[in-house]
């Protein structure tokens, strides 16, 4: 079958071991995202199978009923709302999910939290400089980093990736706050932390606070200017999740206002980022390029269903003699 591999920025998956799956098969790797629907469409009308990295890519109906060859979309980790569904369906293309862990992003999300709490990224660019013990040139921003033991962490969203971030946090001594639904907090009850008696509380009283939700159109935009406001002016904002989670322009004005005084980001409304951006350059902020789940185990086990879907899929297909749907 003819395959195309998107969106791979590094040249990294055909270095896996799961790479060699694929072999017999007709595969393009671009490493490039195409700019506009008219140029995908015409990068991507030739293939059979789209093996799709996360959501890097977005596929509406209108570029979906310009791919006449597509049968198959085989998507690593979960869909999350970047493909029409319905549209594809309509065209005879199918759909693969693939398989998720929740280590990878749990684990950037600490190394976050630890990096801006103690400031990290500021002290080793300035060593780089030759200066020795500063965090900032700015009076106003050297100040000293601080520890995590006996601060609060609000985490919105306890689900896989929440729980994992709340173990991490009570093995460092912290007191762990969590918001969400009903049934979230309940269950952070149930595990021995404290969920939050209202939003506006989990905002004003997290030291640390981080968000875990997934983004659909109950989410996006939950987290509004009048939130962040309430937050301490020396608290830390982390989002691993989808930058869209917040108010377009809400964090911008927030940090500006002084309200929370740091951020830590992993995530953008358009990626890759293009400069100038009015997040980076900031000393208040540590900003890195989507990495959650951008580690070699969870390549290899994203891509390795992803393949298998592939085969499966193929071997389907050669027996029946048409392609056919195999399901969201």
């Amino acid at each position: 079958m003819k395959i195309a591999i998107l969106d791979d920025y590094q040249d990294a998956v055909r270095w896996l071991p799961c790479f060699s799956l694929l072999h017999g098969h007709e595969v393009k790797v671009f490493h490039h995202s195409a700019s506009g629907l008219g140029q995908l469409a015409l990068r991507l009308a030739p293939y059979e199978v789209l093996v799709l990295i996360r959501e890097r890519t977005r596929f509406p109906r209108a570029l979906l009923q310009r791919l006449p060859n597509l049968k198959l979309i085989a998507q690593t980790g979960k869909l999350a709302g970047h493909v029409d569904v319905a549209a594809a369906a309509e065209c005879g293309i199918a759909i693969a999910e693939g398989v998720g862990d929740p280590t990878a992003p749990a684990e950037l999300s600490w190394a976050l939290i630890m990096a801006a709490s103690r400031r990290l990224n500021n002290y080793a660019q300035l060593l780089q400089q030759g200066v020795w013990q500063t965090s900032s040139t700015s009076p106003e921003y050297n100040g000293l980093g601080r520890v995590l033991k006996r601060r609060t962490l609000g985490i919105w969203g306890y689900g896989k990736i929440g729980r994992l971030v709340a173990g991490y946090a009570r093995a460092f001594g912290m007191q762990v706050l969590v918001w969400g639904r009903d049934a979230s907090r309940a269950q952070a009850v149930a595990d021995g932390y404290r969920a939050a008696p209202s939003k506006a509380a989990f905002f004003a009283e997290a030291d640390i606070l981080t968000l875990h939700l997934r983004l659909n159109e109950a989410t996006r935009g939950i987290v509004s200017a009048a939130d962040l406001a309430l937050m301490k002016t020396d608290a830390l904002l982390v989002n691993t999740s989808r930058a869209e989670l917040l108010q377009e322009g809400a964090l911008v004005a927030a940090l500006d206002a002084g309200r929370p005084g740091f951020a830590a980001l992993d995530v953008f409304e358009s990626e890759p980022l293009s400069l100038p951006h009015p997040l980076l350059g900031r000393e208040n902020v540590l900003a890195t390029p989507h990495l959650g789940y951008v580690e070699q185990d969870s390549y290899e086990l994203y891509f390795r269903a992803a393949f298998q879907n592939v085969l499966d899929f193929a071997a389907g297909a050669e027996e029946s003699g048409a392609g056919r749907p195999i399901g969201v």
